[in-house]
């Protein structure tokens, strides 16, 4: 991973075989990001997407192989209750040939050739807790 600082953003090139989860993971703990935005595009042959089902609170994942072009990958950091590692809500978009997409929540991707990431820093912290209701974590935004 290569990034650089412009402004509040970091310029992020993601290198052949890294993991694109674990290496925004990163970037957060080295640059003190409890709070942000991320988007970005790029190629990645394995990856793995997640639909949440509401009615039965789990994620069902699908596994993704081969050439695939990253044309959406958007995203927020923020921190969970009771932790300090970041908390990634990732979502990607994934094309293959003919056009076919695929999308949902992102679990992990390899990148193929390179991917070009965009991470804003915000000021402060947003959290996140437990929501029993819904099964998911959902924002807060009093901690700071």
């Amino acid at each position: 991973m290569i990034y650089k600082l412009y402004g509040d953003t970091y310029a992020v090139r993601l290198e052949r075989g890294e993991e694109v989860v674990a290496s925004i993971a990163e970037l957060c703990e080295k640059e003190g990001i409890r709070a942000g935005t991320v988007q970005g595009l790029g190629a990645a042959d394995d990856a793995t997407v997640g639909l949440y089902s509401i009615a039965e609170k789990k994620y069902y994942p699908t596994e993704l192989k081969g050439d695939m072009e990253i044309t959406a990958l958007i995203g927020n950091i923020s921190r969970q209750e009771g932790a300090d590692a970041p908390y990634l809500h990732l979502h990607i978009t994934l094309a293959k040939a003919g056009g076919q997409a695929v999308g949902g929540h992102l679990n992990w991707a390899v990148i193929s050739a390179t991917s070009e990431l965009f991470v804003r820093k915000l000021p402060g912290v947003i959290g996140r807790f437990a929501d029993p209701e819904t099964g998911l974590n959902l924002t807060r935004f009093d901690l700071d």
